[in-house]
C-alpha cells in the first residue's frame, strides 16, 4: 500500500530522508527531547552567532583594527570574569533545583531561585567596584586608550553576572529560549543598534563608544529577562515560605565554578597572552578567526546545556542504563555535527574572514590549527558536565587546571615567535591533552567508554 499511494513523480529517498529527520526531532522520549532542546539551543547560538559576527565585522570595519583589538581585549575580558563571578551558580542551578524538586524541598528552592540571584548580583557589583579601584590604581602603567573602556567593562559585570545565574535557573525548567535569546540575541541585537545608531550621529566610533553600547545592551537584556522570568516562576512554583541555604549552595558551586573557572582560562588565554606580544591589529586578526569557528563550540555547548540537569536525575534516580544510554547519545549528537560544521567553516573561511576586512584573512590558516582542538574535544561531548553532575568535579578541576597550565606555558613560548599561530596551537594541543584526561577519568571512574565511535562498553 506504502507503494501504491507513492506519487511516482516523486523520488523515494527524499521522502524517506524526510520522515527519518521528522522522526530524530518529533518523537516523545528523553533522547528526542534532548535533540529537540539541543537544536533550540544551537538554532539560538546559531543566530547570535550570526548577530555577533555581523557585529563584530561592522565594529571591525567602523573602528578599525586598532580601536578594534582594543575593545576585543576589555570584552575579553568581561567574558572571562562575567562566567566565574557567578560562583559557579549557573551550572549548579542544574544540579540543585532538579534535587530540590525530587526531594520535595519546596522552600529551599523558593529560596534558591530568588537569593542566588540577590548573592551574585550583590557581590559581583562589591568586586567590580573593586576591580574599578584597581583599573585606578594601575593607570600609570595601562594604555590610555584603554582605561575608559576598562570602567565600562566594571560596569558591565554585575548584569552579566546575574543574567548568566537566570541562565541557568531558565535552563533547569527547560526554558531554553528564556535562559538564552535574551543573552545572545537581544543583547547582540542591541549592541548593533546602539553601535550603528551611534555611526549614523557621526560619533567617532572608538573603543569606548563600543563599550559602552555593550554595557548599555547587557544591562537592558538582563532586566527584561528577570522580568519574564519572575512572571514564569511564578506561575510555575507555588508560593510559600522560602529557606536560604547559602552555605550548601556554595558547597556544590564552589568546586563547579574551579571547572568553569580552568574552563574559562584555557578558553580565552591564548586572546589575553596574545594581547601582551603582539599588536592590537594581529589581536583583532586572531578573535576575527575565533568568532569564525564559534559555531563548533555552540554545538558542544548546546548539548552541555540541554544534558547536564537530565544527567543529575538519571543518577539521582538509580537508573545506571538509562544514563550510559543518554551519555552515549549525547556523544555522538555532540561529536558529529561538530564535524561537519568544522570541514563547512574551514571549505569557506576565507570569504568569511575577508567580511572582516581584507587584512583578516592573514589568518586563514590559523583556522585550521584552531580547529584541531575543537574537533577533538567534541568527540568525547558534553563529559565535564557529567563528572560535575554526579560528584566528579575535583576531578575535573585537576584535568582542567593542568590543560591550563599546559596552554598558559604552550603560549607564553610560541607566541612570542609564531604569533597567532602559536596561540591556535597551544590551545589546540592543550584541549587534545584535556580531552584525553577526561575520557581516562570517566573511564576509571564511572566505567563508561565516551568516545562518538568505537568500543561502546567497558
Amino acid at each position: 500500500m506504502a507503494v501504491m499511494e507513492t506519487d511516482p513523480a516523486q523520488p523515494t529517498p527524499p521522502a524517506g530522508l524526510k520522515a527519518r529527520l521528522r522522526g530524530l526531532f518529533s518523537g516523545s522520549g528523553e533522547a528526542s527531547l534532548t535533540r529537540r532542546l539541543a537544536g533550540t539551543i544551537f538554532l539560538i547560538r546559531v543566530i547570535s552567532a550570526g548577530l555577533a559576527y555581523f557585529s563584530q565585522i561592522l565594529l571591525a570595519r567602523w573602528m578599525g583594527s586598532g580601536d578594534y583589538g582594543i575593545y576585543v581585549y576589555v570584552w575579553t575580558w568581561v567574558l572571562l570574569l562575567g562566567s566565574m563571578l557567578d560562583f559557579g551558580i549557573a551550572a549548579s542551578a542544574q544540579k540543585i533545583i532538579p534535587e530540590y524538586r525530587l526531594n520535595g524541598d519546596y522552600a529551599l528552592l523558593r529560596g534558591f531561585l530568588s537569593g542566588s540571584r540577590w548573592m551574585t548580583g550583590v557581590v559581583s557589583g562589591v568586586i567590580a567596584l573593586l576591580l574599578a579601584g584597581l583599573v585606578k590604581l594601575l593607570s600609570p602603567w595601562i594604555d590610555a586608550n584603554t582605561i575608559v573602556p576598562l570602567y565600562l567593562g566594571c560596569l558591565t559585570l554585575p548584569a552579566f553576572v546575574v543574567a548568566n545565574t537566570q541562565d541557568g535557573i531558565a535552563r533547569s525548567h527547560d526554558w531554553m529560549r528564556l535562559g538564552l535569546m535574551p543573552q545572545f540575541i537581544v543583547r547582540q541585537g542591541l549592541i548593533i543598534g546602539f553601535t550603528a545608531g551611534a555611526f549614523a550621529l557621526g560619533l567617532q566610533l572608538g573603543a569606548v563608544v563600543a563599550m559602552g553600547a555593550s554595557a548599555a545592551a547587557v544591562w537592558l537584556a538582563m532586566i527584561g529577562q528577570m522580568i519574564v522570568l519572575n512572571r514564569r516562576l511564578g506561575a510555575h512554583v507555588e508560593t510559600g515560605p522560602k529557606a536560604h541555604d547559602y552555605r550548601g549552595w556554595l558547597k556544590v558551586s564552589l568546586p563547579i565554578l574551579l571547572v568553569e573557572s580552568f574552563y574559562l582560562l584555557l578558553s580565552y588565554t591564548d586572546v589575553l597572552v596574545l594581547e601582551r606580544f603582539v599588536s592590537s591589529e594581529e589581536v583583532g586578526v586572531y578573535f576575527a578567526v575565533v568568532k569564525t569557528l564559534a559555531l563548533v563550540s555552540f554545538i558542544h555547548y548546546a548539548m552541555s546545556a540541554t544534558t547536564a540537569h537530565r544527567f543529575t536525575e538519571y543518577h539521582t534516580s538509580g537508573d545506571k542504563e538509562r544514563l550510559a544510554a543518554y551519555v552515549m547519545h549525547s556523544i555522538k549528537w555532540t561529536f558529529w555535527p561538530s564535524l561537519a560544521a568544522t570541514l563547512v567553516l574551514l571549505a569557506f573561511g576565507k570569504p568569511l574572514l575577508w567580511l572582516f576586512g581584507p587584512q583578516f584573512t592573514g589568518g586563514y590558516d590559523i583556522m585550521f590549527i584552531a580547529a584541531i582542538g575543537l574537533v577533538v574535544r567534541a568527540a568525547i561531548g558534553p563529559m565535564e558536565r557529567l563528572l560535575n553532575m554526579l560528584g566528579h568535579q575535583n576531578a575535573c578541576a585537576m584535568a582542567y587546571a593542568s590543560a591550563f597550565v599546559m596552554n598558559l606555558v604552550l603560549c607564553l613560548l610560541l607566541i612570542p615567535y609564531f604569533g597567532g599561530h602559536g596561540a591556535a596551537a597551544a590551545t589546540s594541543i592543550a584541549l587534545t591533552f584535556e580531552t584525553v584526561l577526561l575520557f581516562w577519568i570517566v573511564r576509571q571512574r564511572l566505567g563508561l567508554h565516551v568516545l562518538a565511535f568505537g568500543k561502546r562498553s567497558s
